[in-house]
């Protein structure tokens, strides 16, 4: 499903028009993007959580030559699912 299909659905479960519904969805995007990359945690119960984590610096390799190099350390942002998320995508049995 992409995004045009995620506000289609949504417009038609809530009977909004297809711009409201889109333009509410990029804000909500854009306002958890804002927050996980300011360093705080957005959290849905059930849904999830978006956070910011640290990479650590590592060595790797580049794949042309071979010759081992440093990853620097980096901020990555992070999905965790929640239990409703999990046990909707993997019922247990």
């Amino acid at each position: 499903m992409n995004k045009a299909e995620l506000v289609e659905a949504i417009s038609q479960k809530t009977n909004v028009s297809k711009k409201e519904t889109d333009s509410i969805l990029t804000a909500m995007l854009e306002e958890i993007m804002a927050a996980v990359a300011s360093g705080s945690k957005v959290t849905f119960v059930g849904f999830g959580s978006f956070e910011p984590r640290e990479r650590q610096a590592r060595s790797g390799r580049n794949p042309k030559t071979g010759e081992t190099m440093t990853i620097p350390a980096t901020r990555v942002p992070v999905f965790s699912a929640g239990k409703s998320f999990k046990d909707k995508v993997a019922p247990s049995e």
